[in-house]
């Protein structure tokens, strides 16, 4: 999918009958499979990503390996958009070069957080950001995560998340990521206050694709939950073996796998 196609796609899904469920994948093969299930869109995880090569998330360590990775995804038949945390990059300007490229390639968004180590960022230092970024790259969707409902200590407030979120839009943000929300007014409340689609995180338990798309939602993605799981249901599996117990897990066949792996840069049938 060439770049320009990319773009259209995904921003086209952002608006369609049901909310884009966007799985975040950790590597090709993971890619791959969702995207041989059937999703239509694939993103990155960024935990998936740092743990996979043994540094930590969050931390702006994982430069090389985001962009092997989203190298990889972009060869296949569904637009990608990739994790890059607070950017991976010192300056807003190296940033913004590094999307122009990424978009260049084919990728057809990507998720830039206004968390950092030491907590939020400072709002005015973010729109600056975001800003660079939509000037070098505009046909990138530029999804802005609004950090507050995970790093301020006391309870999260939906009117701060809201305030941010409306300066993200106005220098550039073409969606908006809440993780942590899960209160269905504070959804409602945002999806009906912004004028871009709200995206918010999967959570096991919580409302379906269903009940957030009546909130108004318009994206909702897995975050580092499929990854998570994969790691869980491997090491169950393996403690399973060991322990002569039945295997639960189900599983791809080698050959399966193996044919994903000898697609790559082929055109999908």
């Amino acid at each position: 999918m060439n770049g320009s196609e990319a773009f259209r796609v995904f921003r086209a899904l952002h608006h369609g009958p049901t909310p884009l469920l966007l799985p975040n994948a950790w590597d090709h093969a993971s890619g791959a499979a969702l995207t041989a299930a059937g999703f239509s869109a694939v993103g990155t995880t960024s935990l998936g990503v740092a743990a996979s090569a043994g540094l930590r998330d969050g931390r702006g360590d994982t430069l090389a390996e985001t962009a092997a990775l989203a190298a990889v995804l972009v060869e296949l038949p569904v637009p990608i958009s990739v994790d890059i945390e607070a950017g991976l990059h010192t300056e807003a300007s190296d940033v913004a070069d590094w999307a122009a490229e990424l978009a260049e390639s084919g990728i057809a968004g990507i998720n830039v957080e206004d968390g950092r180590p030491e907590g939020l960022a400072a709002v005015e230092s973010q729109c600056a950001l975001i800003a660079a970024i939509a000037d070098r790259a505009p046909g990138l969707f530029l999804n802005a995560r609004v950090d507050t409902h995970w790093l301020v200590a006391e309870p999260p407030s939906v009117e701060a998340a809201l305030s941010r979120a409306r300066r993200y839009v106005a220098a550039g943000a073409d969606g908006i990521f809440v993780p942590g929300i899960t209160e269905p007014a504070d959804i409602a409340l945002l999806a009906r206050e912004l004028s871009v689609p709200l995206n918010v995180l999967a959570v096991p338990g919580g409302l379906d694709v269903s009940g957030l798309a009546k909130l108004g939602v318009r994206r909702i993605s897995t975050g580092s939950l499929l990854f998570r799981t994969a790691v869980a249901a491997a090491v169950d599996t393996a403690t399973a073996l060991r322990e002569g117990r039945p295997i639960d897990s189900a599983a791809y066949s080698y050959a399966a796998l193996d044919r994903f792996a000898a697609r790559r840069g082929r055109p999908e049938r």
